[in-house]
């Protein structure tokens, strides 16, 4: 095995994925991970029986590695995000001198953002830049269209989970754009665009936080069949009530419960730029400070 070299940087995680894909003349979407572990000689397997919370193992029998995904998800995308993620234990370097330490022969992840380790953590970026990887991400993401109906195609082209999906939209995304995953009356986790962190004075809300009062995610989740029969709704709201702001600006929220998954995913996003504001106050400040004359 020759691992790619990494550190411990997220972003370096999908480059190093990306990176693999053109050196091994991947060109076109949707990336197949057994395909890819096929490459790498790593032989794959479902795992009816994995506990719930695990997402895959990674298993090694000297210089043999293979694969377990977890099939308790009844999911095309998240099963290929499970094997990817444990191609990324396999490929960047440090991981399985890290994951197999102590002797030790199997791996057990929990994949799909979720984990607070660093090294799943990093295993899950690779696994977005392996599915999804740039240019044919972006450029598939320009013809797609915009917030929940846009993560929704693509999700079916790359042939991923609609959260991983989501998250890979929110990074490569050059609108003002985010996505939240909430359970109940908690938030999972928030990614913001670029775009939407240029405005000033945001609050990212942060794993554990309640959801903020009045928003259209906090009604939906009130009512669990919302979640489980997978309904979906969408409201106009403003930045400054999910994410405090110095002016109203006027979001989309586009709302999906993700039925027996007990999540709700959340597309917040605006048509507005943080330049645009920025013209706008040059505009009300000199009105302000402009004489008027009486006739």
């Amino acid at each position: 095995m020759t691992p790619v070299h990494g550190h411990r940087d997220p972003r370096f995680a999908v480059r190093v994925a990306e990176k693999w894909l053109r050196d091994e003349g991947f060109t076109s979407l949707p990336v197949d991970p057994r395909v890819v572990a096929a490459r790498l000689e790593i032989t794959v397997q479902p795992k009816p029986d994995t506990a719930p919370g695990v997402s895959g193992m990674l298993l090694r029998h000297g210089n043999s590695f293979g694969i377990l995904y977890a099939t308790h998800v009844l999911s095309e995308g998240f099963q290929n995000f499970s094997i990817a993620h444990e191609i990324g234990h396999y490929l960047l370097d440090g991981h399985p001198e890290h994951v197999f330490q102590d002797g030790s022969s199997m791996h057990t992840s929990h994949a799909g953002f979720v984990s607070l380790d660093p090294f799943e953590a990093e295993a899950d970026h690779f696994a977005a830049g392996l599915l999804m990887p740039d240019p044919m991400f972006t450029r598939a993401l320009r013809r797609a269209g915009d917030g929940l109906d846009a993560i929704e195609a693509l999700a079916s082209l790359c042939r991923t989970s609609l959260t991983a999906t989501g998250i890979r939209y929110v990074q490569c995304a050059d609108v003002p754009v985010a996505v939240v995953m909430s359970t109940g009356d908690r938030i999972d986790y928030c990614f913001m665009s670029k775009a939407l962190q240029d405005f000033p004075d945001l609050t990212w809300p942060r794993k554990g936080d309640l959801l903020p009062g009045g928003v259209a995610t906090e009604r939906f989740n009130s009512d669990q069949r919302n979640v489980t029969e997978g309904r979906r709704q969408q409201a106009k709201d403003n930045l400054r009530r999910w994410f405090g702001s110095v002016r109203h600006i006027e979001t989309t929220e586009d709302v999906l419960g993700l039925g027996s998954y007990g999540k709700t995913l959340t597309v917040i996003r605006t048509e507005t730029f943080a330049d645009d504001e920025e013209e706008e106050d040059d505009e009300s400040l000199a009105d302000r400070w402009t004489p008027r004359f009486h006739r």
